[in-house]
């Protein structure tokens, strides 16, 4: 089953739950006044930081919330057991792809990414609006996850394949714009998340395939990126590949380095 869903399709059969979840790390504010001035018809605006993390911690820039805590978030969005839901940003999907898996850690099904985004939406001529929606309460209950988990004590672990979502820049230490030290969780592989794509949309998933079967990928995967947002790409990318579902390391980079004596490797 895929994970993703095209604009065609989704102007054809709807969804009972859509959420934009458009978002700017360079600027936080921008994503929901990008949502403010046009986005797919019955879409609901989703904040990374306000909605889909806590305050920074010990466990880094975009810690996840509870699983109750993040349910309550999700039935006020209207959100029931049997509905259809997908998420889209702008683009690329790296943001849509923390709420998708979100949903799934939280044992939702029927979640789809829009391959695209908004951009895939609109190239297509499909129309955007500015309405807004108040959703009513939702039914949705927490099932079990339909994801995995990696803890930081988990790692280094030379038995599994560590994919980083980071670009390679910063995957080798030359530079850092975002977090306070540069390079990567020793034995980790570079698995730029951009690479996923093509002309904006995933590749075939014989094309995914064989980009993560070159990089040492055969069976179990952990993912990880600079705050466990980008490496959920990764995931949804890996099981359009056909993988087995890989593991998120959802302090990620930035969540690393708050402990001193944790290795890092730069080359």
């Amino acid at each position: 089953m895929s994970h993703l869903i095209s604009a065609d399709a989704l102007a054809q059969q709807g969804a009972d739950c859509i959420f934009d979840c458009t978002f700017m790390l360079a600027d936080p504010n921008q994503g929901r006044l990008q949502f403010d001035r046009g986005h797919i018809p019955g879409a609901t605006y989703v904040d990374l930081n306000r909605d889909l993390s806590v305050s920074p911690d010990h466990r880094g820039r975009h810690p996840m919330p509870e699983r109750e805590e993040f349910a309550q978030r999700v039935r006020s969005w209207g959100v029931n057991q049997q509905s259809k839901v997908v998420c889209y940003d702008q683009d690329t999907g790296a943001f849509a792809a923390r709420l998708w898996w979100m949903l799934r850690w939280l044992g939702h099904h029927d979640v789809y990414l829009l391959d695209g985004g908004r951009a895939a939406w609109e190239g297509a001529g499909f129309d955007l609006t500015t309405d807004t929606l108040r959703p009513e309460e939702g039914n949705f209950v927490p099932g079990p996850p339909l994801t995995r988990l990696c803890a930081a004590g988990e790692l280094p672990d030379s038995s599994r394949v560590l994919l980083d979502a980071r670009d390679e820049r910063r995957f080798k230490g030359i530079e850092d714009p975002i977090d306070s030290v540069a390079g990567h969780i020793p034995g980790a592989v570079c698995a730029t998340f951009t690479e996923n794509l093509e002309g904006g949309k995933f590749l075939s998933p014989e094309a995914l395939r064989q980009r993560f079967a070159a990089l040492g990928v055969s069976d179990d995967a952990v993912c990880y990126c600079g705050s466990g947002v980008t490496a959920t790409h990764n995931i949804l990318a890996l099981l359009e590949a056909g993988f087995d579902e890989p593991a998120l390391y959802p302090d990620s980079w930035s969540g690393w380095i708050t402990d001193p004596t944790r290795p890092i490797a730069r080359n």
